[in-house]
């Protein structure tokens, strides 16, 4: 079986030895070069064709941002970003992850306060998962046909929904790797009038999430915050959690109230979506959709369970449409999903659920 092809580029020497330490330890991957800047990364992908790239975004000759753009859109792959994890760091991002990039990784210093080993796991699962998604990065380059031959796209079948008891009254949704991008292909197409709150757990470190929130509302015709705490959860609003803690629902009177904890602790990720959705379960029932997209592990199925056996409904990203299917499979194999959709569909089934 080949091996995973692997390019480092950063500027950081320090940076370039962590990863191929943390990396080395399997012998699935490969590093099969490393570079220092943009320009290093724009040839080196050509010359050696990688399976999957680790970029930093600050580099000097040329940024990491300008060399994924052009990389994109010449020679596409999986790629992770290095990020530092400073407000500038998170929204330079999203940038790159709205040009292609799939995922981040945390740069030098945050490797103390996230745990190296921690790092160390995700990133080689990560690279592995990555590198048999390539074709999914890879866009086709289709001939324009001319006016006289061309031919109307055939409709896309119609998928038979499950009846609708009852509507919602609050979605929650959970998602990880991927996320952000995907987010952004369900929150902005969702209509002003929606009439229910939406919560949501993406895995995201603290200034990554309120970057997120700040993205999303600029995008959408909803209300996007990230959730502070003991906010009214009001109707055509969505609250993100906040990157280290957990996002859970309490009642008060006839309203519900948003609630930040750092416990559970002993979650793999805070926030972590188990968390959010159970509280969601407990307190709303059978009023509740879940949404479970795309992300690595198995978080939220728990708490998507719940939610199912309380009445709730159930709504799973599909394999095809996900970076890395992962947590929508873990509900899937779990059988409490009502649909499986992908993920251009999703926003849609959110209005036909909550109107």
């Amino acid at each position: 079986m080949a091996k995973i092809k692997l390019l480092v580029v950063d500027d950081s020497a320090f940076m370039r030895k962590a990863i191929e330490n943390m990396v080395k330890k399997d012998p699935d991957i490969e590093i099969v070069g490393t570079g220092k800047n943009g320009i290093d990364a724009i040839e080196m992908v050509k010359s050696l064709n990688p399976d999957v790239m680790t970029l930093d975004i600050e580099m000097p000759r040329m940024d990491g941002l300008t060399a994924l753009q052009k990389i994109m859109s010449e020679n596409p792959l999986p790629v992770i970003m290095v990020s530092s994890l400073t407000t500038e760091g998170a929204d330079a991002t999203l940038r790159a992850l709205d040009l292609g990039a799939v995922d981040f990784i945390p740069k030098e210093k945050s490797f103390a306060s996230f745990g190296v080993m921690k790092i160390e796991d995700q990133l080689i699962a990560k690279i592995k998962d990555f590198s048999k998604r390539k074709t999914f990065f890879r866009k086709p380059v289709l001939a324009r046909p001319s006016a006289s031959t061309a031919k109307p796209a055939a409709p896309a079948p119609k998928r038979p929904a499950p009846k609708i008891t009852s509507k919602k009254k609050m979605v929650v949704i959970g998602t990880s790797t991927g996320g952000p991008q995907s987010l952004q292909k369900v929150i902005p197409m969702l209509p002003g009038d929606l009439g229910v709150p939406i919560v949501v757990v993406q895995h995201m470190p603290p200034n990554f999430t309120k970057s997120l929130a700040q993205r999303l509302d600029s995008l959408s015709k909803l209300k996007v915050l990230e959730a502070q705490g003991k906010e009214k959860l009001e109707p055509n609003h969505v609250y993100i959690a906040k990157g280290g803690t957990h996002l859970k629902i309490k009642k008060m009177g006839p309203h519900f109230y948003t609630e930040v904890s750092t416990e559970p602790s002993s979650t793999l990720h805070i926030p972590s979506v188990d968390v959010t959705a159970a509280s969601v379960a407990e307190t709303i029932g059978r009023d509740a959709l879940g949404v479970i997209m795309t992300g690595m592990g198995s978080d939220g199925m728990k708490g998507l369970q719940l939610l199912k056996l309380k009445g709730g409904s159930v709504l799973a990203q599909d394999e095809q449409s996900c970076i890395v299917y992962g947590m929508p499979r873990a509900v899937v194999q779990s059988g409490f999903q009502d649909e499986i959709i992908p993920l251009e569909e999703i926003f849609q089934r959110i209005v036909a659920y909550c109107k």
